[in-house]
């Protein structure tokens, strides 16, 4: 149910047909919506129903088991009608956790989840088939972060294997539905986000919490002291705790900036510390790592004024951090689809560091942001930032080059998920990364 425009529901698909299920997918997308992932499949015998979903799909007549998109909230109706007719609900992360012969390291927060992943597997990579407290061979990387699915895998991942896993609020509100957390879990922190498919602070905390819920006294559990919310969280997991960042923090060597990843990377080296991998080795690795694509991602630097691409920042608290993360002055892109989620500190923020004369708004929440900076621009008696508006992120960008100065940044760090525009952020930041390229 949702093979996803971006193709979220492609792997498993795949994976059912190859396992010999006959596998029906529908879609409320049509055949022109989801073309680009239709094409992928299209040797596959599959049946499909698209441009809306029909109740018979959701019968006992037809149907055993519903493999569920993330996208799609829990009280859909056709769900309801699913668990009347006593259908097995499952997910492709579900499937993945009861198929895994490997341990799991599980990675979750509001912001942070997709660095701290990567350079999580990065440090755990550099021990393979070394000697090591928990002996490993091989150390694969998937889940919610853009890497191939690891579904589609299962065959040759080994039990002598390390799994590293991106987890979404998403997933782990669907994992609980099998009582399930993995070895080793890493929490980087917890703020406001996917409101509009919770509905409310209280449930997506709840969902998170799944992810220390199911431990054992044999796992662990890396919590970031930084944030006061995992203090009350202990009483969840019977695991092994380890708190992270040392203090006092000791500065890392990193080519990736920001005082988040500094934290991002202090998680990576607890989760090594863990395992035993030789800590040297460990932060030659952090060393050598990368940003991901659309994470404070350089684009080019263009008569003295830099532009960087963070579409992943789909929230006001990554903003912050980006924010954070350069000492220059910003020009800031902000705005998107509206996930109910307040902009009062990220607008505040922007105020207080009088470092960013002007804010590009647009998208959905264009006026709510708008309101909120003339609102907290009166009430601390200032005229900066300057906000200009625009009707697509090409006039966003053409607004930036003309009033960027040398010397400063230009940031496309949305604060917003991308849906009201492009299908998703990578779209966004692909996007982003062309019209700087074409300057």
């Amino acid at each position: 149910m949702g093979l996803g425009s971006f193709g979220g529901g492609l792997s498993v698909t795949q994976f059912l047909v190859r396992q010999g299920a006959r596998v029906t997918v529908t879609d409320l997308r049509d055949e022109e919506g989801l073309a680009e992932s239709i094409e992928r499949v299209a040797d596959l015998p599959i049946a499909w129903h698209l441009g809306g979903h029909l109740d018979a799909d959701f019968t006992r007549a037809n149907t055993d088991i519903v493999v569920v998109n993330p996208a799609v909230k829990p009280h859909n109706e056709y769900l309801q009608k699913a668990r009347r007719e006593k259908l097995q609900l499952t997910s492709e992360m579900n499937i993945f956790f009861n198929l895994c012969p490997a341990p799991i390291v599980g990675v979750t927060g509001s912001n942070g989840k997709s660095t701290t992943a990567s350079m999580t597997a990065r440090v755990l990579q550099t021990g393979e088939n070394k000697k090591t407290k928990i002996p490993y061979r091989k150390v694969w990387l998937g889940g919610n972060i853009a890497q191939e699915n690891l579904l589609g895998r299962i065959e040759r991942i080994q039990p002598n294997d390390l799994v590293v896993l991106e987890l979404s609020s998403f997933q782990l509100y669907d994992l609980g539905r099998i009582h399930r957390s993995p070895h080793l879990a890493i929490l980087t922190n917890i703020a406001p986000n996917h409101l509009d498919w919770h509905g409310a602070m209280d449930e997506y905390v709840k969902a998170k919490k799944n992810i220390l819920r199911y431990q054992s006294g044999d796992d662990y559990a890396v919590l970031n002291r930084l944030d006061p919310e995992f203090k009350n969280w202990l009483n969840l997991t019977p695991a092994k705790v380890l708190w992270y960042p040392p203090d006092p923090q000791p500065e890392i060597p990193l080519q990736v900036p920001g005082r988040h990843n500094q934290i991002n990377a202090a998680a990576a080296l607890a989760a090594g510390e863990i395992v035993g991998v030789d800590p040297d080795d460990a932060k030659q690795a952090l060393y050598e790592y990368q940003a991901l694509p659309h994470r404070l991602e350089l684009v080019r630097e263009l008569d003295g004024v830099r532009y960087y691409n963070d579409s992943i920042a789909t929230t006001p608290q990554s903003a912050i951090a980006a924010l954070e993360a350069f000492d220059e002055p910003k020009i800031f892109i902000l705005g998107g689809y509206d996930k109910n989620i307040p902009f009062t500190p990220l607008v505040k923020k922007i105020i207080d560091s009088k470092s960013a004369p002007l804010v590009v708004l647009l998208g959905q929440v264009r006026e709510k942001l708008a309101d909120e900076f003339q609102r907290c621009k009166k009430q601390n008696q200032t005229d900066c930032p300057e906000c200009a508006k625009a009707d697509s992120l090409a006039q966003a960008v053409q607004i930036t080059r003309q009033y960027a100065p040398p010397g400063s940044i230009v940031l496309l760090s949305p604060a917003c998920a991308s849906y009201d525009m492009f299908p998703n952020f990578q779209h966004r930041g692909n996007a982003f990364r062309q019209l700087i390229l074409q300057l």
